[in-house]
């Protein structure tokens, strides 16, 4: 399912052909779905009863990307959507035409560069893609406006880990893809919905919409949270293998937090506390202030590299994070929120 995700060009704004993915994925676990007027994905698995309280899974399915704004000797001109400079020169690009394309961000060969700029970040009005096209045939192939993403293979690194581009967020809807099948036989109290959401990366609208449109009475943001790499912060940084990071702040319902840490400890599963004193900087934030107000907690994935055409996540944490979500859901419309 993972590498299936990820193969899928989607940047924000242009979540096609994820969406399209993700459904055919969805669609056997869900009695309905559908995609919404901004084109987020969305399932239900109805439980049956009357009134039934609703439960939201939400993990968006957009990726950081590029956008060609125009055309120079052939070269293509572009803007960043979410992505570093840093993280470009050399660097392979899938032009998203139709047929796709492939780019190379050109850059100096350090044999040129003078020894002021090797110390320099590049930025991005300075970078320039090579297609290997003419000027005419630039501006007839890939019109502005054409998004790109990463080009990278998905990879196993090691026995445990995975590395691809947009893990951020498809380990997640990956995750609620799980969840949806741990249920699959279980009887639930409550309609689940999973939602896959559109431009996360810039600004989170699709699960705002998404949730003024589906009055959940809770729902919980699945997104990936920072990987602990040598050289990170342990205070901002959570350990890969260490099982999913549940949010604690004002983000996040507390009666949601300890009913997740309960029943982490009942399945006998780590888990790690991420502190979001303030935005948690996921869908969560706009998902609470969605109507009259959202119960919301925040559940996160660990993932070293975020935003890189490298990303890596650990299979362990995506399928605890799964088992956690099904057992969260089970028997939640019995309890009262306190």
């Amino acid at each position: 399912m993972l590498e299936r995700l990820c193969a899928a060009g989607g940047p924000s704004g242009f979540e096609g052909p994820a969406v399209l993915a993700a459904r055919e994925l969805l669609e056997p676990l869900m009695d309905e779905v559908w995609t919404d007027r901004l084109g987020s994905l969305v399932g239900v698995r109805r439980c049956g009863r009357p009134g039934a309280k609703k439960l939201l899974l939400d993990a968006h399915l957009d990726e950081v990307g590029l956008m060609v704004t125009g055309h120079k000797d052939g070269f293509l001109r572009f803007k960043a959507v979410g992505v570093d400079a840093r993280m470009l020169p050399n660097r392979e690009v899938r032009i998203l035409t139709d047929p796709p394309m492939l780019g190379v961000v050109a850059c100096l060969p350090p044999h040129v560069l003078q020894a002021e700029d090797r110390e320099k970040a590049p930025e991005v009005k300075d970078l320039f893609i090579d297609a290997g096209l003419s000027q005419e045939e630039a501006e007839r192939l890939i019109p502005i406006g054409t998004p790109m993403v990463y080009r990278t293979d998905f990879t196993r690194l090691g026995e445990r880990q995975v590395c691809a581009k947009s893990l951020d967020d498809r380990a997640c809807f990956a995750a609620l893809l799980r969840v949806a099948e741990l249920l699959k036989e279980q009887t639930l109290d409550v309609d689940l919905y999973i939602l896959g959401s559109v431009c996360e990366e810039t600004g989170g609208v699709g699960a705002k919409v998404g949730a003024q449109a589906l009055v959940p009475d809770f729902c919980v943001a699945v997104d990936v949270t920072h990987g602990r790499t040598p050289d990170s912060p342990k205070d901002e940084s959570f350990v890969m293998g260490g099982g999913p990071a549940v949010g604690i702040g004002p983000n996040c319902a507390r009666w949601m937090v300890k009913r997740l840490l309960d029943k982490a400890a009942g399945l006998d599963m780590s888990v790690q506390k991420e502190i979001m004193e303030g935005n948690s900087g996921t869908n969560g934030w706009n998902m609470q202030i969605a109507n009259e107000g959202v119960a919301t907690a925040v559940v996160s994935v660990p993932l070293k590299y975020m935003h890189t055409p490298v990303e890596v996540a650990e299979l362990s944490d995506i399928e605890d994070t799964a088992r956690l979500l099904a057992a969260f859901a089970q028997g939640l419309g019995e309890e009262e929120a306190q």
